[in-house]
């Protein structure tokens, strides 16, 4: 702005000064010429009256400078009326040619004077003239040469020159102590508080215009930070990972949850997203949803899988950025699996026992059994049958599980269930010699009864099935402050260390082939797992390979 006013001004005093310069020039000019031109025609008034007195003896007598010097710069030339040249101060008569055809001198005899104006050929000089008939009919013509004005600047020119320059400068050191002098206030406004400045009264409207302004930035500012302290807050208690990113790829904003996926901390904000994830697919998915408009990846985070779902955002048409939300659909990937996995499993499960049944029975239709065979091929029938309603019973109750179905829950005596187990399971345990006890106190927790007998069947049937004949299976119960705690404990086969985290896996079993001809549907353990969950129990498992099991279910005390 300095700059400005002050080009301003020293344009405005550059200006000035040439137009002073030709205005004066030109009035100065204009005046000394008026005055020539009456001095002209004085002199020839004066020397008029001379030739009509004395004729040519006064004409010759001008011709000597030193006797009349004022006459050196005018020509006197006297013509006679036909148009010769009589005389001339400047030029013999007779070297001159005739003057009938001069204007001057035509209007001179014709109206009794004239005067007249001849330019040079470069227009750098002109010449007056004036003319007056005489009583004689003769004509006495005065004439002086003259500068133009153009010529007389030329011949000015240097002092000209020396006078603009310096003019121009004195007017630059004016034009710039005038700039900061008009700028100086303003350069000192405080535009926090513009209504407390004492500036230009010219400013007050702008000044308070900056204030209402002030007013409601101040106002905008508030509403975007709490804005951006709820956006912070909703953000940072999210479990899903939440990465803002700009048009290029940059990382704008990033939730705790995300820092801990992608183990970057806040120095990636302002960075390109390879900064805090170098995975090269994430980063392509995120630049074809820049392009595209969305896209989806899944991949192994700590240990955990995450899908990222990349969303394009768009402001009035303009693609701006993007946003990135990560959720862990590890839980959902292993429930997907599973279900995958029960519904083989079940259909293989079915399909054992159906064909073994249809086989019988086509048999037994085509009368292809002696009839001593026959109760034989009836048992198979009925064997299987028995442990198709064993299977579906064990899947009903994992689907009760599943959905939270059940029936109200009640005081139950553990020991007195546990007892109850023992006692239907005590015939099986006497044929294989094992020998089955069961102690403890009497310790009431709050349950469905239904569930917990089944859980204790299982456990003790399975310490029963994968044990050694003349074994010992322990089943303790045992009260504490905080829980109360079930022991089921066999002196069987153990469970290989590999296998220990997956018998409670629907379908598995260590040993299909035992599991097979003891007539086991791997679903024991897992109804076992499912009702401990339902009644928020610890389950524990300690197992030696070839030295037996043990598997604990605490109950917390309500």
């Amino acid at each position: 702005m300095t700059k400005k006013i002050f080009r301003s001004i020293l344009l405005a005093a550059v200006s000035v000064l040439l137009a002073s310069l030709v205005i004066i020039m030109g009035c100065l000019y204009d005046y000394y010429k008026n005055v020539q031109e009456k001095q002209l025609r004085d002199e020839l008034r004066l020397a008029s009256y001379g030739v009509e007195a004395d004729g040519l003896d006064y004409l010759e007598q001008l011709t000597s400078p030193y006797r009349f010097p004022s006459t050196a710069d005018f020509r006197l030339t006297w013509i006679a009326a036909d148009g010769e040249v009589l005389f001339d101060t400047h030029v013999p008569a007779a070297e001159m040619e005739n003057h009938s055809d001069r204007v001057e001198v035509r209007e001179a005899l014709a109206e009794g004077e004239s005067e007249g104006v001849r330019y040079s050929q470069t227009l750098t000089e002109r010449t007056l003239y004036c003319a007056q008939r005489l009583s004689d009919g003769t004509v006495l013509r005065i004439s002086i040469s003259q500068l133009t004005v153009f010529a007389l600047a030329m011949g000015m020119l240097q002092p000209i020159l020396l006078t603009a320059i310096i003019a121009v400068i004195l007017s630059a050191l004016l034009a710039h102590r005038m700039a900061k002098s008009i700028v100086a206030p303003l350069n000192r406004l405080d535009l926090d508080r513009p209504l407390e400045n004492d500036a230009y009264e010219e400013l007050s409207p702008l000044l308070g215009r900056i204030h209402q302004q002030h007013r409601q930035i101040e106002a905008q500012l508030r509403e975007l930070r709490r804005k951006t302290e709820e956006f912070e807050q909703i953000t940072e208690n999210m479990g899903e990972g939440l990465v803002l990113l700009d048009g290029k790829g940059a990382v704008l904003s990033i939730n705790p949850a995300a820092r801990k996926i992608f183990h970057a901390g806040n120095s990636c904000v302002g960075q390109d997203f390879l900064v805090a994830d170098r995975d090269h697919e994430v980063n392509r998915a995120i630049q074809t949803a820049l392009k595209g408009g969305h896209s989806e990846i899944r991949a192994i985070r700590n240990d955990r899988e995450y899908q990222f779902d990349i969303s394009q955002i768009t402001v009035d048409g303009t693609v701006v950025g993007a946003v990135l939300l990560a959720f862990d659909v590890t839980e959902q990937v292993a429930a997907e699996r599973s279900r995958r996995e029960f519904t083989a499993n079940v259909s293989h499960e079915l399909k054992t026992p159906l064909q073994s049944i249809m086989g019988s029975a086509e048999l037994l239709e085509n009368g292809l059994v002696q009839q001593e065979d026959i109760p034989q091929f009836v048992g198979v029938i009925r064997t299987e049958a028995a442990r198709l309603v064993t299977l579906v019973e064990d899947i009903i109750h994992l689907s009760q599980l599943d959905e939270g179905i059940a029936p109200a829950k009640e005081q139950v005596n553990l020991l007195e269930l546990a007892e109850r187990a023992a006692s239907a399971l005590r015939e099986r345990a006497e044929e294989r010699q094992i020998d089955l006890s069961v102690t403890g106190e009497d310790s009431m927790i709050n349950g469905v009864r239904g569930f917990l007998y089944e859980m204790l069947y299982n456990l003790i049937d399975n310490a029963i099935k994968y044990n050694k004949d003349g074994g010992q299976v322990e089943v303790a119960v045992s009260a504490g402050d905080t829980s109360t705690t079930v022991s089921v404990k066999d002196t069987g086969i153990g469970i290989p260390p590999e296998y220990q985290t997956r018998v409670f896996e629907r379908f598995f079993r260590v040993d299909k082939s035992r599991s097979k001809a003891s007539g086991g549907t791997g679903l024991g353990l897992s109804i076992v797992k499912h009702i401990a969950q339902y009644h928020h129990a610890d389950l524990m498992l300690h197992s030696s390979l070839g030295e037996g099991t043990e598997i604990l279910i605490s109950f917390p005390n309500e």
